[in-house]
């Protein structure tokens, strides 16, 4: 397993990557418009995000992508490969991105029928915010993850 920054090599196989992921929440769902499902090549290449990609060998297996803006991070997308569903990668890739400097919220949104993406989010300590109507009779969740940050009391411990 290597997590890795995105680079140029992997951009066309990640676009293929992403509309295989979403078509399979799509299918779950019932909702065929997803924003990234919609999205041409070039769209994809002028996004603007950071992507941070999960390799198994040479295979690109998921990413995950977000913006950050004063110590707010928001997770624009995760994908998995479907070959590769419930390996931990989508784990991995949010540990991965908590490691990858400092930030004081993480905020994501995903279809409220999105189970399996609603239980990675709350088994990572992620709180469920709220729901709102995204399109006609279709709900996406919003989720938070606050910073915790550990003061060490150097005394207790020199003692």
């Amino acid at each position: 397993m290597t997590i890795r920054d995105l680079d140029t090599d992997y951009g066309r196989q990640l676009f293929k990557l992403q509309k295989e992921a979403y078509k399979v929440e799509a299918d779950m769902i019932g909702f065929a418009d997803i924003p990234p499902l919609l999205e041409t090549y070039e769209q994809f290449i002028h996004c603007h995000e950071t992507f941070l990609c999960f390799l198994k060998g040479d295979a690109l297996a998921g990413a995950i992508s977000y913006t950050k803006e004063n110590g707010q991070i928001l997770i624009c997308r995760m994908v998995v490969h479907p070959d590769y569903f419930r390996q931990g990668i989508a784990d991995a890739l949010l540990h991965a991105l908590q490691l990858h400097g400092d930030w004081e919220k993480i905020s994501v949104s995903t279809g409220k029928m999105n189970l399996p993406a609603r239980n990675l989010y709350e088994k990572n300590g992620f709180t469920h915010k709220g729901d709102v109507e995204a399109a006609p009779l279709f709900f996406i969740s919003i989720f938070e993850k606050q910073h915790s940050f550990y003061v060490c009391d150097d005394k207790k411990h020199n003692e």
